[in-house]
């Protein structure tokens, strides 16, 4: 019996931040604006069938045909804005492109794009790397937070004091 490969692709919908868009806060850091959740109704199905879609538009029946039967989503969170995809060893190339060509989430208008953070070949390492990378982006949001607050209570307090040396060297320089 011949073992199929596969290999399951972890992916992060990026959202980038448009000048007109009402629930972009303007303190937040870039990194945190990007991986916004997903707010619209993303059905499986209807992701699959976009992927479909944009590999049949760039490869024709060629990546139509090699893509179809074994593509499959085995992950989808849209409070993370991530998926894992399972793809025949062959063809996750064709998918990993057409992910990269498309620019917005199926049945929404809202622009955004798709990149390829993992590739590995069982699902377990795809759900690992998830874990890494939620980690160490709640790590960062903290970072910047505490950074946020440590230069806010800083600058407060050099504008005090250097407002009242510039305060003392007049007083003393008119007397």
């Amino acid at each position: 019996m011949v073992r199929i490969k596969e290999r399951y692709i972890l992916v992060n919908v990026l959202h980038p931040p448009q000048p007109s868009d009402p629930k972009a806060a303007p303190g937040l850091p870039e990194f945190v604006s990007l991986h916004r959740p997903i707010t619209e109704n993303l059905h499986p199905r209807l992701l699959l069938k976009a992927i479909r879609n944009e590999v049949a538009a760039l490869f024709g029946n060629y990546g139509s045909g090699a893509v179809d039967v074994g593509l499959s989503l085995k992950y989808l969170s849209c409070a993370t804005a991530t998926f894992i995809l399972k793809v025949s060893r062959n063809h996750y190339r064709l998918v990993w492109a057409a992910l990269t060509m498309m620019t917005s989430i199926p049945g929404s208008q809202s622009p955004c794009m798709f990149q390829v953070v993992h590739v590995s070949g069982t699902i377990r390492k795809a759900e690992e790397e998830i874990i890494r990378r939620a980690r160490r982006f709640a790590l960062a949001a903290q970072d910047a937070a505490a950074a946020k607050e440590t230069a806010g209570v800083l600058q407060s307090h050099f504008a005090e004091s250097s407002t009242m040396a510039v305060d003392a060297m007049f007083d003393s320089s008119d007397a």
